[in-house]
C-alpha cells in the first residue's frame, strides 16, 4: 500500500454508506432467523447452546462443547454443518489417533516412467467444519497438530503450506465426567476456541417434544438454509457492524480486570493463576456483534458483553487449588467481573 493510499483508506472506511449496512444487518438477521427456525426442527430446547453455535460461526471462530454424553452435542454440530451448506467431517479421538490421521501424509508413488513421486492425501481437517469428538482423549501431539490449523487456517507437511478450506471452523466436544485416559488440553490450544459452551441437560417440555420426535416412525431432518459462500460474507458483515465507544470500553476493562497483574478485585489478585489475554478481547468484540444481529439489532450493547463474558473467558482462566478448596471457581470470578459492567 502506497503512502497516499494509506491516508485515503480510513476515510474510505468512514465513508461506507451506513444505509447499505443497514440493510445488510437486516437481511442476515432475518435469514438467522430461518436458520434458527430450522435447527429447532432437529435440536430441541437447548437455546442458550444453538445461540452460541451460532454465534462461533458468524464471528468465523472455533467452539469447545462441554456436556455429559447424550446431550445431542455431535447432534448439534451436523445439524449446523447441514443448515449452513458447510463440507463437515468428524474425527473421533483416542489415545492412540496420530496427528497424520487428522492432516493427512504423503504417500510414494511410482508413475509410469518409473519415477517416484510423494503424493500428499488430505486428511479430515481439510473440511469446512471438522468436528473433533472427545478431543480430551487424544494425545498431547495429536491436540497440537490442530493447533496450527485452528490459527493459521493452514497445515504444513514436509515443509509444504497446503491451505485449508474457506471457512474453516473446529467444533470440539468434551466429557467432563470420565477423566480416566484423557489428556487436558493446554492453555495455548484452549486460547484458540472462540467460545467454551457448556451443555447441560434439556427442560421437561424438551425432553417430552424430542423422546416422541426421536422414538417414532419418521425423524424430522435439517435442511439446508444458506451456502458457505453466504456465510464467508455474512462473517465479512460482522466486522464492518459499528461498536459504540461505551461497549469496547467495557470490554477493556473486564477483561483487564480478570488479569492479577492489573486487577484492582481482591478475588482476582488473590486467587486467580492467570488470566485473558488480548485474543480474549478480540473474541468479544466478535461475540457481541454477532449476537446483536442474531437478536435484529443494528450494534452490540453492553448487555451482550455480559451475556458472553462465560463462554469468552472461562476457559482463559484459572484459579488456584487453594481457590477451589474454599468453593470459589472461574465462573464466580467472572461473575464479579459482570458485575462491575452495571
Amino acid at each position: 500500500m502506497t503512502a497516499q493510499e494509506s491516508k485515503t483508506a480510513p476515510a474510505q472506511a468512514q465513508a461506507e454508506d451506513p444505509t447499505r449496512i443497514v440493510a445488510d444487518i437486516e437481511r442476515l438477521a432475518d435469514r438467522m432467523a430461518e436458520i434458527r427456525s430450522r435447527i429447532a426442527r432437529v435440536i430441541f430446547g437447548q437455546t442458550d447452546v444453538v445461540e452460541s453455535g451460532l454465534v462461533t460461526l458468524l464471528a468465523g471462530g472455533h467452539a469447545l462443547l462441554i456436556g455429559v454424553p447424550g446431550l445431542a452435542k455431535t447432534r448439534l454440530v451436523e445439524t449446523l454443518g447441514t443448515v449452513m451448506g458447510l463440507e463437515d467431517k468428524r474425527v473421533q479421538c483416542t489415545p492412540d489417533l496420530m496427528p497424520a490421521d487428522i492432516i493427512g501424509s504423503e504417500v510414494l508413488e511410482e508413475a509410469e516412467g518409473g519415477k517416484r513421486q510423494f503424493r500428499f492425501l488430505r486428511g479430515p481437517v481439510f473440511s469446512q467444519l471438522l468436528m473433533a469428538d472427545e478431543i480430551n482423549r487424544a494425545s498431547p501431539r495429536t491436540q497440537s497438530a490442530l493447533l496450527q490449523a485452528m490459527q493459521e487456517r493452514r497445515v504444513s507437511v514436509g515443509g509444504v503450506y497446503h491451505p485449508l478450506p474457506e471457512p474453516f471452523h473446529v467444533l470440539a466436544t468434551q466429557n467432563p465426567i470420565e477423566q480416566e485416559g484423557t489428556y487436558p488440553l493446554p492453555e495455548a490450544q484452549l486460547d484458540r476456541f472462540l467460545l467454551q459452551i457448556d451443555v447441560g441437560y434439556p427442560d421437561l417440555d424438551s425432553e417430552r417434544r424430542m423422546l416422541l420426535a426421536t422414538t417414532g416412525s419418521g425423524e424430522e431432518r435439517a435442511t439446508q438454509a444458506i451456502s458457505a459462500s453466504d456465510l464467508l460474507a455474512a462473517q465479512r458483515l460482522i466486522r464492518r457492524i459499528p461498536v459504540g465507544e461505551s461497549v469496547v470500553e467495557a470490554i477493556l476493562t473486564m477483561v483487564r480486570a480478570g488479569r492479577p497483574e492489573s486487577s484492582d478485585i481482591d478475588a482476582v489478585q488473590r486467587h486467580v493463576v492467570w488470566g485473558p489475554g488480548p485474543r480474549a478481547s478480540q473474541a468479544l468484540m466478535l461475540a457481541c456483534r454477532a449476537r446483536a444481529v442474531l437478536d435484529g439489532r443494528l450494534a452490540p450493547s453492553i448487555d451482550d458483553v455480559a451475556a458472553l463474558a462465560k463462554p469468552v473467558l472461562r476457559h482463559r482462566m484459572a484459579v488456584s487449588f487453594a481457590a477451589r478448596a474454599d468453593g470459589l471457581t472461574v465462573d464466580g470470578v467472572i461473575g464479579k467481573l459482570v458485575e462491575r459492567l452495571s
